[in-house]
């Protein structure tokens, strides 16, 4: 869902490295630029083997900058091995998305970001078109995720959120 940021990403500077867990749709992002990206294949909840790629990441491409991380709830220790295994001698930007129905002040406040790493949170909400609600399609998400990154805010909402909803 996060392939043309990926994309905008490569085609303004960074090189980037792309985790994922399905050959079929890395295969599919890696036709679209492949000079710029570096696939990564590994199941990002196991972290013991995310842990040796990223070292192996930065041994090859160097320090990392910037994370946009879409993660599962299944994936509770991934942040706290992306904090323990990226530098910490030089900051870097954590953009973190997160689905509707999560609580950005509950998320923040259960994940420890030391000062030297940006922390930004991304909501998905949805769209209303014709009177009706529906999901965000890859292209609006990618699209509200690279203007977060572009503004540079520590909370941006991508759609629409209820108002019942309890936000920060």
């Amino acid at each position: 869902m996060l392939a043309n940021v990926s994309i905008w990403l490569s085609e303004n500077g960074y090189h980037v490295s792309v985790i994922g867990r399905n050959p079929e749709k890395m295969k599919r992002l890696m036709d679209q630029n492949p000079a710029q990206l570096t696939p990564i294949l590994v199941d990002y909840t196991n972290t013991k083997e995310l842990a040796e790629q990223l070292h192996h990441i930065q041994q090859q491409n160097g320090p990392i900058q910037l994370v946009v991380a879409w993660i599962h709830s299944n994936g509770t220790r991934v942040i706290p091995c992306l904090i323990e295994f990226l530098p910490r001698l030089q900051s870097w930007d954590l953009f973190h998305v997160n689905g509707s129905s999560s609580n950005l002040e509950d998320i923040k406040a259960k994940t420890a970001v030391p000062p030297y790493v940006g922390y930004h949170q991304i909501l998905l909400g949805f769209k209303i078109e014709d009177g009706q609600s529906r999901w965000l399609t890859h292209e609006e998400i990618s699209n509200g995720v690279i203007k977060a990154i572009q503004e540079n805010k520590s909370t941006q909402v991508i759609g629409t959120i209820t108002p019942w909803e309890k936000r920060p």
